[in-house]
């Protein structure tokens, strides 16, 4: 029962954090251009906890505000809107990604964009929320906390995997062919799912 549990957490959140997005976009950009690993980690952690709340909160039933709250709703489909939008733009303006000061993000600044990433990205949150918060509610007690700990850890070792593996990437690819050709599909992914989300927002109620 608790195997079970287990992996019923393992691959639904898998599932979930498996395709192309932003997060996974932006993660395997910052390991790809930095000189050591060690200085992508900012991006790592500060995803990995903006995931761990979100699974968090869909577990205990506070992302349900979101849903029950319109006008909060909408906030978040506007500021993800415009984000993805910019986020889209910056992307397929990255036309490099050698290691340099230019493409390799601050701290600072990796916390700052992680957590913009992540928390003010709609797909991401209503996935969380319908999909983990409902499976969730299959269970009780000792094996609700070993179904979110499953959760949250595929979250952790999944960002840390695709940062070692974007940096591995930047290694082999000295010219940085590979990562721009992402980059460029990466984009276009990325606004069309801005067009989606606008799309929502013009049939939103104020």
């Amino acid at each position: 029962m608790i195997f079970s549990t287990i992996l019923h957490g393992f691959f639904l959140t898998l599932g979930l954090i498996l395709p192309l997005g932003i997060q996974n976009i932006f993660i395997l950009n910052q390991g790809s251009a930095h000189k050591s690993i060690l200085n992508a980690l900012p991006s790592v952690i500060t995803a990995s906890i903006c995931d761990t709340f979100l699974i968090l909160s869909s577990v205990l039933g506070v992302s349900l505000i979101v849903l029950e709250l319109p006008w909060l709703q909408n906030i978040v489909f506007i500021i993800g809107f415009f984000l993805l939008l910019y986020i889209s733009y910056t992307t397929w303006k990255n036309t490099s990604v050698k290691s340099d000061s230019k493409k390799a993000l601050s701290t600072r600044k990796q916390i700052v964009f992680a957590a913009s990433v992540s928390i003010f990205n709609p797909p991401a949150i209503i996935d969380t929320i319908t999909v983990i918060g409902t499976h969730a509610l299959h269970y009780d007690g000792i094996m609700k906390t070993y179904f979110v700990i499953s959760c949250i850890s595929v979250s952790w070792l999944w960002f840390i995997s695709l940062c070692a593996v974007g940096h591995f990437v930047g290694k082999i690819d000295k010219d940085g062919k590979i990562i721009v050709y992402l980059n460029k599909i990466s984009a276009i992914i990325i606004f069309f799912v801005a067009l989606m989300i606008g799309k929502e927002i013009l049939s939103l109620k104020f």
